[in-house]
């Protein structure tokens, strides 16, 4: 059980974002996660959802940060 305690399902954000279900490094709220010069942000929705990697915790996507340069 430990795995899907640390592991997340993205909900929105880009089309074409390469993982939907990733680790939550740290464990919290919010994540953060690096992606074309900038950071998608997302947050925890309180909704789970069934997995081949069981149930886990629904983020949703709400907003982009651009890195400067």
């Amino acid at each position: 059980m430990a795995d899907t305690e640390t592991k997340a399902v993205l909900s929105g954000g880009p089309a074409d974002f390469p993982e939907r279900i990733v680790p939550i490094e740290p464990p919290g709220p919010e994540m953060k996660i690096a992606w074309r010069n900038g950071y998608e942000h997302f947050r925890a929705t309180g909704r789970y959802e069934e997995t081949e990697e069981g149930r886990l915790p629904v983020y949703e996507w709400w907003e982009r940060t651009e890195l400067p340069g």
